[in-house]
């Protein structure tokens, strides 16, 4: 059974969380391949509300597989708090599969991460100061700590001290700040290594047999294609792959299990932190938007910056992605408008209109966006299940995306409660 992937269409907080949940019903395994808990992924169940950051959304259905893929750098303190978490609401864990090559984020990378930070001053990235990208930075040297190295205290206490040679240089002749010891790192990550050994294995065999014997394998993605390392708005970007590229990478399979590349495309646009932003709205309506849908971080709890639905990167998303479908988000947040408006192209300043996206990010900050408008809706859609039962204009709305996207719609989320959602096709 070819595997599904769910992929953030945007620049992350598209609602990923709440579809990866609902397809994972139908799944017997939920990969997240890439990120780290730079990551945000809110499940509502009831009365419990969920903020997962490095455990997948699938976590909730016990007969489900929860694997943190290869692809990922794991902050080990940080996931057992998560475990904690989810123990507490009664959750089990019982189904989670950890990869033994996946990277650990140690407590230099945060440090650096937020020492790097300042030093740019005006020029910051806005990184979620986690640590992940000065992690992936260390994988690339190939000078990285992984999960099988944690595990091993003997074998980490070494590695750390080879790699505090270095790192101490940096922290006490760059940075001016004290240097860290091998034996306070390793007292702090001790009791999360022992905690984690009994679900480490070779996540990438245990998926490839999953495949093999033909069962649902659902692949779940961490921030947004806009923000991915290579076709992201660099340097504004994370430091890995969120796209569909990355799914296979990081989980460890072949492009050829790959079936269906589910695009999570929210009603509107928004981002954290710096970079360009063409449809942003800075005026009553943007804050409106912010407001409605509680446009802040789960992860940072920073405002996002909001704007009208960008089709145009919209449509680079789907090229690079190969969307087979799409699922649009928050939909309900827009009920209450007058109008909705649409990015369909972006104007540069001798007036020339673009249809693609630029791949120049100078270029990008430079345009304005070129919009197209629809009237808006006043009803309040979160009770209706299928999309007959929409407001014409809602409908209206959601085709004309499908349209200039040339890609169908496959589910549509009508609010944040596990079951505010309609299917138009189930793409798993």
């Amino acid at each position: 059974m070819p595997a599904t992937v769910g992929i953030g269409a945007q620049w992350g907080d598209e609602g990923k969380g709440k579809i990866i949940d609902h397809l994972a019903e139908r799944a017997s395994m939920v990969v997240r391949y890439q990120g780290g808990n730079n990551a945000g992924h809110t499940v509502i169940i009831g009365d419990t509300v969920l903020k997962l950051h490095q455990v997948p959304s699938g976590i909730t259905r016990p007969s489900v597989a929860a694997v943190l893929g290869h692809g990922m750098v794991i902050n080990p303190p940080a996931l057992v708090e998560e475990l904690d978490i989810l123990a507490a609401e009664g959750i089990s864990t019982d189904n989670l599969h950890i990869s033994a090559n996946a990277h650990i984020i140690m407590p230099y990378h945060i440090l650096l991460d937020e020492l790097e930070e300042r030093r740019r001053q005006d020029q910051a990235i806005g990184t979620t100061k986690k640590g992940i990208g000065p992690a992936y930075t260390d994988k690339a040297a190939r000078s990285g700590l992984r999960v099988q190295d944690l595990i091993d205290l003997d074998r980490f206490a070494r590695r750390t001290a080879l790699a505090l040679e270095r790192v101490n240089l940096e922290l006490t002749r760059v940075f001016n700040v004290a240097p860290l010891k091998v034996e306070d790192i390793v007292e702090q990550y001790a009791p999360a290594a022992r905690r984690m050994a009994p679900y480490v294995r070779d996540t990438g065999l245990f998926i490839y047999e999953a495949l093999r014997r033909e069962e649902k394998v659902l692949m779940e993605g961490a921030q947004g294609t806009m923000l991915d390392i290579d076709n992201g708005t660099y340097p504004f970007v994370t430091s890995s792959s969120p796209s569909a590229g990355g799914a296979v990478q990081g989980a460890g399979i072949g492009p050829t299990w790959i079936k269906d590349v589910l695009g999570v495309v929210k009603a509107y646009t928004s981002r954290v932190g710096m970079g360009p932003f063409p449809s942003e709205l800075t005026d009553s309506i943007g804050d409106w938007i912010v407001e409605h849908g509680h446009e802040y971080g789960t992860t940072t709890g920073r405002r996002r910056r909001c704007g009208w639905i960008d089709l145009v990167a919209l449509r680079y998303a789907a090229r690079i992605n190969g969307f087979t479908g799409i699922a649009i988000t928050r939909l309900d947040v827009l009920s209450g408008l007058d109008e909705v408006r649409l990015c369909v192209g972006y104007r540069l300043p001798d007036g020339t209109v673009l249809q693609e996206y630029p791949s120049d990010t100078q270029v990008l900050a430079q345009v304005t966006a070129v919009y197209e408008t629809m009237p808006g809706w006043q009803e309040d859609i979160s009770a209706i299940r299928t999309f007959d039962e929409l407001p014409g204009n809602t409908r209206a709305y959601c085709q004309r995306i499908s349209d200039l996207l040339g890609v169908p719609i496959d589910l549509i989320s009508v609010g944040a409660e596990r079951n505010a959602l309609i299917a138009l096709r189930w793409p798993i």
